[in-house]
């Protein structure tokens, strides 16, 4: 990592207050209407640059504060003004909390672009980036085509809400991350406003915010197929809406990759491009594992003058997708990087892709795999730790149904698998999983990639049509997109499991199973040409601003495992633990102190659908000596079933200090409708 300290222009930043139309401040009684709290680095120059906005609920002034000092100088320096702004109801942002990507959160994303265009060191060329939430709502707001907004940078994100986001896949609930990213999400939205940056409207504030808090799974269960909910803010509906050039990123080891696939194939060639590397969920300069990472900020800087200052630099010349293909490795849950090499195709779908069928032999099998089927499979959100990723999937592979293939020649796959598999159930409900790996000649088994499908979703994701008892049928669906080479002397495995808890919340029926006919089942891989006559692809180095200075005090308390499993062999029981090691404590150089500690547990009993159970609780407390000012949120959030329903509780606890300024408790129980 090369840290940069001189740039073509010198800058200043500062903090400030971007109005919106409508009613009055309620803490600093404006006649604005609310005030969304911003952080701004701009170029030291008389003439006007074009802006960039970071658009998150994530809190500047804390939480994202050391990722955006890597940026945003970075930018600024580059000839930009680079804006970072508090979604409204977060951070030191006016108004109350919404659902995630809500109508209002884009209006809102749409009035500050419209707002950067007419200030006067703006020229009126607006860019918009993010990962992950911000780099969601710049494809959403990208969609409602202000008409300022030029071109995006997006990350780790989606364009459909309902398939590819932290709540279903395939139909299916997604128990680790529906449970984990709604309780992370109560607390979040649980927490105080700064005085440093507020002044004493903190505590009105805070309570206003407490007040209107619901979590946020109660909506998320009572949408259990892809209505309009999940139509909202998915931009799959209408990819022609959008108007800006879009540049899309994503890293095989997250869980939003195929959106990047579904860009390209689907936006005009002439203002998209996609990159896909071998990263996890983090943007690509940052060398988290797994690497190799790049020079992202130059790469998106090449992207910014082209599209906001009309310079002729080539960015549009590359490749219309940019892919890293990852030789075969062994299994472990973390790699400091993977060996590969990056390739470049004209179109997607490529011409140098074709589907290669594999079909399956052998008698008709019974796939009744024991409930914890899945707790090797690694984190869903991986952030590049050290247990994020799946290990050997020997064991895994032990409880399902393997069909092997031998690899003679190497085999460059790069795109989505898909299966297509026979099956007879003799229950209305059930969900298939499938799992492709690679295994070596000693037998340890690497997973590539996987698929799911809920059996109510086979006709579509709208709607839910159970299965007829005792019916054959064939199932078609598609497995993550993957770029992975398998040498000869290897094996292809295609692992076919009816649990995979805690992905998948398993139905009341999910003990019975079903049987797999291999006559009519198959897999189909696509197939990258090798010797291809292609210019080499090449990145500068990853390359930051200088580090805002955040001090992590030495603890001599021993850390508790990242993914722990215990097994309760008497009781058939089986419980995860997860520190998803989201930060500690911090010290930041304005003198606040922010401490947070969270765990999720997953339990289930290996014979019994209607176990499964979650829990997930969280702490957060800051702390500003010199004001004198504590403040600490506790959240507690758990979500348990029966044949009939989800059993939804949780807890938020606030307190000033050591008073107790805010309690409330929820319990609920929504309908299986289809989960």
């Amino acid at each position: 990592m090369h840290i940069r300290t001189s740039f073509p222009y010198e800058t200043t930043h500062e903090d400030l207050w971007i109005p919106l139309p409508g009613g009055t401040s309620h803490a600093f009684g404006s006649e604005g209407g609310t005030l969304l709290y911003a952080r701004v680095w701009r170029p030291l120059t008389d003439e006007p640059v074009p802006a960039l906005l970071e658009y998150l609920p994530y809190r500047l002034s804390d939480w994202t504060a050391p990722r955006d000092h890597q940026r945003h100088p970075w930018y600024a320096g580059h000839g930009y003004a680079s804006v970072r702004v508090d979604i409204r109801g977060h951070g030191n942002s006016e108004g109350r909390p919404t659902d995630e990507y809500s109508a209002t959160e884009l209006a809102d994303g749409v009035e500050v672009v419209n707002w950067l265009a007419a200030q006067p060191w703006c020229n009126g060329r607006v860019g918009m980036f993010g990962i992950s939430w911000g780099g969601f709502n710049s494809l959403q707001i990208a969609a409602l085509a202000p008409e300022p907004l030029k071109a995006i940078v997006t990350v780790c994100s989606t364009d459909d809400r309902y398939d590819n986001d932290v709540h279903y896949l395939g139909g299916s609930v997604l128990a680790v991350d529906m449970h984990a990213w709604a309780a992370t999400m109560l607390a979040f939205v649980s927490r105080p406003p700064d005085p440093q940056y507020v002044g004493e409207a903190w505590r009105g504030m805070w309570l206003e915010r407490l007040e209107s808090v619901d979590p946020f799974i109660h909506t998320w269960l009572n949408h259990q197929t892809r209505d309009d909910y999940w139509r909202h803010g998915s931009v799959c509906e209408d990819y022609g809406a959008i108007d800006a050039a879009v540049l899309a990123v994503g890293g095989w080891h997250d869980p939003y990759r195929d959106t990047v696939l579904r860009l390209v194939e689907h936006l005009p060639a002439d203002r998209v491009r996609g990159l896909i590397g071998p990263w996890s969920h983090q943007y690509p300069d940052r060398g988290l594992p797994p690497g190799p990472a790049i020079g992202f900020l130059q790469e998106t800087l090449r992207w910014w003058d082209h599209w906001l200052k009309g310079e002729d630099n080539g960015v549009m010349s590359e490749p219309l997708l940019r892919a890293y293909v990852s030789d075969s490795h062994r299994p472990a849950t973390v790699y400091a990087e993977l060996p590969g090499r990056w390739v470049g195709e004209p179109a997607w779908p490529s011409p140098n892709v074709r589907g290669m069928t594999y079909a399956f032999q052998g008698a008709p099998v019974l796939v009744r795999s024991p409930m914890h089927t899945g707790l090797d499979a690694g984190r869903f959100f991986p952030f590049g730790n050290d247990a994020d990723l799946p290990p050997d999937q020997r064991e895994e592979d032990g409880r399902s149904a393997c069909f092997d293939f031998e690899v003679g020649e190497e085999t460059w796959v790069l795109g989505r698998p898909k299966a297509r598999l026979r099956l007879t159930s003799e229950v209305p409900r059930g969900q298939v999983v499938a799992r492709l790996c690679d295994v070596a000649p000693d037998g340890s088994s690497t997973l590539v990639t996987r698929g799911v499908l809920n059996l109510s979703a086979r006709h579509g994701p709208g709607r839910a049509v159970p299965w007829e008892p005792g019916a054959t049928e064939d199932v078609t669906f598609e497995l993550n997109g993957i770029g992975h080479v398998f040498p000869p002397g290897h094996r292809i495995r295609l692992a076919v499991s009816s649990a995979y808890w805690p992905w998948i919340w398993p139905q009341p029926d999910s003990a019975a199973g079903f049987t797999l006919e291999p006559a009519g089942s198959s897999l189909e891989l696509p197939v990258r040409a090798r010797a291809l006559d292609e210019a080499a692809i090449v990145f500068e180095e990853p390359e930051h601003a200088e580090p805002l200075g955040v001090n992590t005090p030495i603890t001599l308390d021993e850390p508790r495992p990242e993914r722990l499993v215990v097994r309760d062999v008497a009781k058939g029981e089986w419980r995860l633990e997860v520190d998803p090691r989201y930060g500690g404590t911090r010290v930041y150089p304005d003198g606040l102190e922010f401490t947070e500690d969270a765990l999720e547990t997953y339990t289930i009993n290996e014979a019994d659908p209607l176990s499964a159970r979650t829990r997930s609780d969280w702490s957060i407390r800051l702390h500003r000596p010199e004001l004198a000012w504590e403040a600490t949120v506790r959240t507690r959030s758990e979500i348990s079933c029966d044949g009939k329903d989800f059993v939804t509780s949780d807890e938020v606890i606030c307190l000033e200090g050591q008073e107790v300024l805010f309690h409330r408790t929820w319990e609920k129980r929504t309908p299986r409708t289809a989960g």
